[in-house]
């Protein structure tokens, strides 16, 4: 088995974090956290356990974060006893070749998506019952029992040639889907509960800070989902902007000054201090922050209406200093989102990853001009290089195993056209 994986080896990370202001190629060293392993195939732990082989596996930037060194050892995730490695790569599909004797929800050959494998344990991966609120739900990624350390853990991710996984922490998809859109369920699955999260209403101005991959999604869940708001996007690159015009933005900004754009689209009142400090009086009705940098949660704060609502999509794994003065002076509500769960959608409770299927049957969500470069696994310096450097062109990035892709699409071609 070949994986990349991260340990928390908090001395490493800290002497990495040191150096790579002088030294940017210490992450790729054997300094590093990281490493790029082959592994002894490890035998299924338990009879509810299958195998996967991936397929396809797409860069996300939370992965390349953990990869770099940019996760701080003081974030409160980093107290959990349950995070201690992690298998990088969780926007994967596959193809189960293995199941133990109590598996019941798949069968060998089936294609599948991880689910919850990378968050982390849930209730159900444990077999502990009964399950806590949040399982119960179906909001598997905030498991209370994540850390109690009950049973044994996957071993493998997305990045590398298979994994191991309680057949819980997968998802089987469809056969008429391609590899690319099963690929793309997960990733769009967190811009499509960050819209439910707090969906505009007809006629609502609403913003979308940052046009990478998470914010071009979320300019086609909200098209998707709220047909009628107006969206406004915040780009930095060419090749962005004409994507979010493709996919459905009204308005699009390349390295404009927000706040001006926030006057002129929405007719908010600018004022400025005299230390420099800037605030609007009207403003958009949501702001969706798909980068979640220290800079953009503060401006986005400002953005935002009186009454309004900033969501934040894009994380950053470290302590920020903000300024959250808005969330009470003028009760803007800032709301977080974390990977996908249960949503309640057309007076139904459906998970979000059924939700992402639908609508990408439907041809309401897309993948079409998204995934801009393909690697292979022997590749994935010049990948992870090529994910960071948006002047590459690059959107989505990903890894693709050659003959399993290669059989998937002949099965997916022979479902669709028998």
């Amino acid at each position: 088995m070949q994986a990349i994986y991260v340990d928390k080896h908090i001395p490493r990370l800290l002497l990495v974090k040191a150096l790579k202001r002088l030294w940017p190629g210490v992450v790729f060293s054997p300094l590093s956290p990281a490493r790029f392993a082959a592994l002894p195939d490890p035998p299924l732990p338990g009879p509810r356990w299958v195998r996967v082989r991936n397929v396809v596996c797409g860069i996300c930037a939370s992965d390349v974060a953990l990869l770099m060194a940019e996760a701080d050892p003081t974030i409160a995730p980093a107290a959990l006893p349950g995070n201690q490695r992690f298998y990088l790569g969780h926007e994967v599909v596959g193809e189960v070749v293995e199941v133990g004797p109590g598996v019941t929800r798949l069968q060998e050959g089936d294609r599948v998506i991880m689910d919850t494998r990378f968050q982390g344990a849930t209730c159900y991966s444990q077999e502990i019952e009964p399950p806590c609120r949040h399982c119960a739900r179906g909001n598997l990624a905030l498991c209370e029992n994540a850390s109690a350390g009950v049973g044994p853990r996957g071993v493998g991710g997305g990045w590398g040639d298979m994994f191991t996984a309680h057949e819980t922490e997968v998802y089987p998809v469809p056969d008429d889907l391609t590899p690319e859109q099963a690929m793309m369920v997960e990733p769009l699955s967190v811009t499509v509960r960050a819209a439910l999260r707090r969906l505009p209403a007809l006629d609502d101005r609403v913003l979308v800070v940052g046009c990478g991959i998470v914010g071009l999604n979320m300019v086609q869940s909200l098209r998707a989902l709220s047909p009628g708001c107006h969206i406004t996007v915040l780009a930095r690159y060419p090749h962005q902007a004409e994507a979010a015009r493709r996919l459905g933005a009204d308005e699009v900004a390349v390295q404009d000054d927000p706040f001006d754009v926030a006057a002129r689209v929405t007719g908010a009142k600018l004022y400025t201090g005299i230390l420099g400090n800037r605030m609007t009086l009207g403003g958009f009705d949501v702001v969706y922050d798909c980068v979640g940098s220290a800079t953009t949660v503060q401006d986005s704060l400002r953005l935002a209406r009186a009454g309004g609502a900033v969501v934040m999509v894009g994380i950053t794994l470290a302590p920020m200093k903000v300024d959250l003065t808005p969330v009470w002076y003028q009760e803007v509500d800032l709301v977080g989102v974390y990977a996908h769960g249960a949503e309640c959608w057309r007076g139904e409770q459906r998970r979000t990853y059924d939700v992402v299927i639908e609508l990408l049957r439907q041809g309401a969500l897309t993948t079409s001009g998204l995934i801009t470069h393909r690697f292979t696994l022997p590749q994935w310096r010049e990948a992870i290089r090529t994910a960071v450097d948006k002047r590459t062109g690059s959107i989505k990035v990903i890894f693709e195993l050659q003959e399993s892709a290669e059989r998937f699409r002949r099965k997916t071609h022979a479902t669709a056209h028998p």
